[in-house]
């Protein structure tokens, strides 16, 4: 059984870590009482006692808790936005490529990557790869999410309101600067900030990232075909990676997209829409799931060398 802490279980992704640590068959839980999080000697002694610690805390209170550890064995998980483009941390978005799954297995330091960067890096990195889409490109990506992806306070919020503005999807990061924007350009490769814009809505969980193709402004010409079989290509063996047949109807309600259609799984899936001359590609994920605490327990199994399924399916 391998000992697992997880370092700020008491807040929004922390619960759902713990929640799905719980039901593992592999490793046992480290836990703190609640009025003792802040015991920094009680934390110290937690997070080097751990074969793995989870990270679940406000991005300036991450480098002081990895100093903290000093147990050479101990392996982390990072879930904040702290250091997901820093290159001394493994990317755990393993799906992307065999060198990324390789470098999370090995890894003693892996960052987490957030829901918009993680639906957003999936549909666009093959298409920076194979050159259809310049990295050059300032590229569009519209994206809807639920309120839990913005913490304990948003959930509050939605949950007690009676503000009308909280009924209707609700644009924010209006600067273009949200903080997944560097993740994204970072992962995918590109020489310039993509357009993100993020929407949070009245749902609780439930995230859709499009990507739309103008076929003529490419770097190179693709159908929709084409792009199924190129996420075929790069996603086609994943277990969590769902590559859809093009135009997929099956899963619509009355001809409109499901945000929800994810939701309390690990999987992320990949829809192609549009006609010849526009496509728009949708990868959509649970923002709490894939977009959180599955994949912090998928690369959790990676790293331990355990099946990566394992209390996921």
């Amino acid at each position: 059984m391998y000992k697992i802490y997880v370092d700020g279980q008491h807040g929004t992704t922390g619960l759902l870590v713990n929640e799905r640590l719980a039901k593992h068959p592999e490793v046992e839980i480290l836990d703190i009482p609640y009025e003792e999080r802040h015991n920094r000697e009680l934390r110290t002694k937690l997070l080097n006692e751990a074969d793995l610690v989870f990270l679940c805390l406000p991005d300036e209170a991450v480098a002081d808790t990895v100093s903290l550890v000093t147990n050479p064995d101990t392996r982390i998980i990072d879930a904040s936005t702290a250091n997901r483009t820093n290159d001394s941390w493994a990317y755990g978005l393993p799906e992307l490529s065999v060198k990324h799954r390789e470098n999370v297995a090995g890894a003693s330091r892996v960052s987490n990557p957030g829901c918009h960067a993680s639906a957003s890096v999936v549909a666009l990195y093959p298409l920076i790869e194979e050159g259809i889409i310049s990295k050059d490109t300032a590229v569009p990506l519209f994206s809807i999410t639920g309120y839990t992806g913005g913490g304990k306070q948003m959930i509050q919020t939605y949950e007690t309101t009676e503000e009308r503005a909280y009924k209707a999807p609700r644009q924010y990061a209006l600067g273009l600067t949200h903080k997944h924007v560097p993740e994204v350009r970072v992962r995918c490769g590109l020489n310039v900030n993509p357009i993100l814009m993020p929407v949070v809505s009245n749902f609780p969980r439930g995230l859709a990232v499009t990507l739309p193709l103008s076929v003529k402004d490419l770097e190179k010409a693709v159908t929709k075909q084409d792009l199924y079989e190129l996420y075929q290509k790069y996603f086609g063996d994943s277990t969590f990676i769902r590559v859809h047949e093009v135009d997929e109807a099956d899963d619509l309600v009355d001809n409109a997209f499901d945000v929800q259609g994810s939701n309390d799984t690990n999987y992320s899936d990949i829809y192609i829409y549009g006609n010849d001359e526009q496509i728009q590609v949708i990868s959509r994920l649970d923002n709490l799931g894939k977009g959180a605490s599955g994949a912090a327990i998928q690369n959790m199994n990676i790293m331990l060398g355990m099946d990566e399924t394992t209390g996921l399916l």
